[in-house]
């Protein structure tokens, strides 16, 4: 059986509203399961894709201030 994980992701989604889309992302973060990683890099790919470059060098400086060690 050939599974296409990125096909099958998004047609779980396809459809849904801002509200439903916010509920999938808050559910898959609180619950911190390894197997709902791949769900959010799909929704990262189609943020991604449709970022102007302002909005992806957004994305990176958030991306980069999350990553940075706490000072003491």
């Amino acid at each position: 059986m050939n599974l296409n994980l990125r096909q099958a992701i998004l047609s779980n989604v396809t459809g849904h509203n801002s509200e439903q889309l916010e509920a999938t992302i808050d559910d898959a973060m609180q619950k911190g399961e390894e197997k709902m990683l791949p769900g959010l890099g799909v929704f990262f790919e189609m943020l991604w894709k449709e970022s102007d470059d302002q909005e992806k060098q957004e994305i990176l400086n958030t991306l980069e201030q999350s990553l940075k060690e706490p000072t003491a």
